[in-house]
């Protein structure tokens, strides 16, 4: 007998969706769901309206995507023949950023592939006129930014008359980059007896007004990031570094030096700030590239192009331009400077130590930002415990580490033949362990590790003075005798 290929889904099967759908799983590799899609998907398949909190990477795309198609295909809103030209979308996602756009619009359309779903992603920076015909032809569902949605529908060329669901995808995100109005807007034009779905990764009192006003006896569902197994390191490893402003540069490089991360996202304040680190990490040695405001559609695509196939391996960006990002191979975020909000900290974070990966999360913090630092972690419930910027005898033992471990690994893959007449004819004048050494010196020195390396100062964090301490003579105390003492001189700074 042939198994089922729909059989490898049998989690999903459990949860009551269509042999098609478990097809697309199966294919995708997918085995069992993840606690918000076994949370959200039977409520969502039941018509309910659901409030999600949930972080990035839990997989809130399939827990909404997946019953949304599930109802459109029972209700014939999908497959051959339901689309008819100039259809009206059935499905609206809302979503913040370009990049998120793609993605979810990609996930969707392959979920839906076997069902024959029609999904268009619309967003700014790309041609309107290849938006403007696919709506022509009939879409079944529509995965859209806010502000290219609502210049749809000023045009009179996106219908929202006849939608069964909405989704606002990153609602905080949506909120914090100044989306409010627009999604109001949205909503407004669509039918009073539509589903909607919110997803979040936080909940400030925002997204509860909206929940309140547009969502109708919600099911609310909270899911956190995975829980670690009693012993076992949580995935994503916290660290702060306080650091005075004008050794940040230097200190970001040599924290990276030590902790040679797979592929890192730097989160800036400014596209200034962007600028100038990033050709302070490309004079270091680093791959890095630059993401902001500032820059093109073309100029993003081609950056985001090279760091996902590895020819960049940092990428330096402003909060907003980065929003929306997923980069599979990310393994470190780290915060230039200490997020203004709890929640851009939490935001910044979640992209990394995803799917049981170990993920690191770094910030770099000047001594008047360190009360920040206690505010993120009284917010998060976490500690962030602060460490000693790495010197330069740390940098040095990390770098023989490395070098260490690249011979090693050159030893194990053996296939060293070819080289044996070197080692022979060096042997008949030096020691085989002179020549090992400098075999090593040869290697490390290729490898950049000899640099020359000034200190970073250390920034020590003074107590906080209690107010009541009691002032001593220096103060204008009394002396021994009783008698007040006059104030001495202090130095000008």
């Amino acid at each position: 007998m042939i198994p089922n290929a729909a059989d490898d889904a049998r989690g999903f099967a459990d949860l009551g969706l269509r042999p098609e759908l478990l097809r697309a799983l199966a294919g995708l590799g997918y085995e069992e769901p993840t606690p918000i899609q076994r949370e959200a998907i039977p409520p969502l398949l039941a018509g309910r309206d659901l409030l999600g909190q949930a972080a990035t990477g839990t997989g809130k795309t399939a827990a909404f995507a997946l019953p949304l198609l599930e109802r459109l295909a029972a209700a014939g809103a999908v497959g051959a023949g339901a689309i008819e030209a100039g259809a009206a979308p059935r499905a609206l996602v809302l979503v913040p950023t370009r990049e998120l756009a793609i993605q979810v619009s990609e996930a969707v359309h392959r979920y839906g592939r076997d069902l024959g779903a029609r999904v268009l992603p619309i967003y700014g920076g790309q041609p309107i006129g290849r938006q403007l015909r696919a709506l022509e032809r009939g879409v079944d569902v529509v995965v859209a930014t806010p502000g290219r949605a609502l210049d749809h529908l000023g045009r009179g060329t996106l219908d929202l008359s006849r939608l069964a669901a909405v989704v606002l995808d990153e609602a905080d995100e949506m909120l914090d980059m100044g989306f409010a109005e627009d999604i109001e807007a949205i909503l407004g034009e669509t039918p009073a007896d539509r589903q909607t779905v919110l997803f979040s990764a936080t909940m400030p009192p925002r997204i509860e007004g909206i929940a309140r006003r547009h969502l109708r006896d919600p099911v609310r569902i909270r899911i956190g990031g995975r829980e670690a197994a009693p012993g076992v390191a949580p995935r994503i490893r916290e660290s702060a570094y306080l650091v005075a402003r004008p050794y940040k540069p230097a200190a970001l490089g040599r924290i990276l030096d030590v902790e040679a991360p797979a592929a890192a996202l730097v989160f800036c304040r400014t596209r200034e700030e962007v600028d100038a680190l990033t050709e302070s990490l490309n004079g270091r040695g680093y791959r890095a590239e630059a993401l902001h405001g500032g820059m093109s559609q073309e100029q993003r695509d081609r950056v985001m192009g090279r760091l996902r196939s590895g020819v960049a391996d940092l990428l330096v960006a402003t909060d907003v331009a980065a929003r929306g990002l997923d980069v599979e191979h990310l393994s470190h975020v780290v915060n230039y400077n200490v997020p203004s909000a709890p929640e851009a900290y939490v935001h910044r974070i979640g992209r990394v130590g995803r799917a049981g990966r170990e993920g690191v999360a770094i910030t770099l913090a000047e001594p008047r930002e360190h009360r920040m630092l206690k505010t993120i972690e009284r917010a998060t419930g976490r500690r962030i415990p602060v460490e000693k910027v790495p010197t330069v005898a740390d940098l040095r033992a990390r770098r023989l580490e490395l070098t260490r471990a690249a011979l090693e690994e050159i030893l194990l893959e053996g296939d060293l033949e070819g080289y044996r007449v070197v080692v022979e004819t060096l042997a008949d004048e030096f020691d085989v362990m002179e020549v090992a050494l400098a075999a090593v010196k040869l290697a490390h020195e290729a490898a950049g590790g000899v640099a020359d390396e000034e200190e970073i100062p250390q920034v020590e964090l003074r107590p906080e003075r209690d107010g009541r301490e009691r002032r001593g003579p220096a103060a204008g105390g009394r002396d021994g005798r009783g008698h007040r003492r006059r104030p001495r001189p202090r130095a000008r700074a």
